[in-house]
């Protein structure tokens, strides 16, 4: 049950980053916008470690890596 819960917040942090990009309320270029889907998809993982599906494993380890570039690249432009 708490890693459905884990799993669920995870997903309404990916959710709701989609959201405010298309609400433009962030960008891609915003950090707050990578580390939102990065956090989701390691929520989302760690659900998964209890009902393993590999194609979701598969998307959300892709979603954190992509994510990952999107925070070094905000991070990286800020200095």
């Amino acid at each position: 049950m708490i890693y459905d819960l884990i799993g669920l917040v995870g997903v309404s942090f990916v959710i709701y980053a989609y959201f405010l990009l298309q609400t433009e309320k962030v960008t891609i270029h915003e950090l707050k916008y990578s580390v939102m889907n990065a956090l989701g998809s390691v929520l989302i993982i760690i659900s998964l470690s209890v009902n393993f599906n590999f194609p979701s494993f598969v998307i959300e380890s892709f979603w954190v890596l992509i994510s990952l570039v999107g925070i070094y690249r905000c991070i990286k432009n800020k200095k």
